[in-house]
């Protein structure tokens, strides 16, 4: 599939936000690698590369979120879903050559209390990923108001195993993070019902 021009930068900075942060992300280099112009870039995101970063935080949302459901999806046990969700995480990451990591951590540690709107995108990124959870964990027998709760605790620590992993180039900070977290699921789990 062809992706049009506006797909192309958002992805090519969102790739590039990802790896180099937003400040190391120029945007002559965005809009070189997405063979697209300067011209084409104001064209759809008139307020430049703040607006073109929120389109691309949001696009960095909506893939882990994607990978984020495959592995919940997964298996019928909430505990082994969220195992698999670290996997699934180790196994990308590994393959990237711990490259590829969480799509919107750079950017949000990097424009925190100066880019507000970039800033919320991140935060939102966040919720949108403990919402998705918390549903799981629902679904899977556990009461909302605990769901909610481990949810947080599942995105903060995957997130931090998954940083772990990259600086380590090792999987298993996500490997040890998913055996703890699918522990803790299944005491509020055996608790269900």
């Amino acid at each position: 599939m062809t992706l049009g021009t506006r797909d192309r930068l958002v992805r090519t900075a969102s790739r590039l936000m990802q790896h180099q942060g937003y400040e190391n992300a120029p945007i002559k280099q965005i809009v070189r690698e997405a063979e697209a112009t300067l011209g084409s870039l104001y064209h759809f995101f008139p307020g430049g590369k703040q607006e073109l970063a929120v389109a691309a935080v949001q696009f960095g949302n909506e893939e882990f979120a994607a990978l984020l459901r495959e592995g919940l999806e997964s298996e019928t046990d909430p505990a082994e879903a969220v195992r698999a969700v670290a996997a699934l995480l180790a196994k990308a990451l590994h393959g990237s050559q711990w490259a590829d990591g969480c799509p919107v951590t750079a950017t949000a540690l990097e424009t925190l209390d100066r880019l507000p709107d970039i800033q919320e995108a991140c935060a939102r990124a966040f919720r949108d990923w403990q919402a998705i959870v918390a549903e799981r964990l629902v679904a899977g027998g556990i009461a909302e108001a605990d769901a909610r709760q481990l949810a947080v605790t599942v995105i903060n620590t995957l997130e931090g195993a998954e940083v772990t992993a990259q600086v380590t180039r090792d999987e298993a900070p996500l490997h040890t993070a998913g055996e703890h977290l699918a522990r803790l699921i299944g005491t509020y789990a055996g608790r269900a019902g």
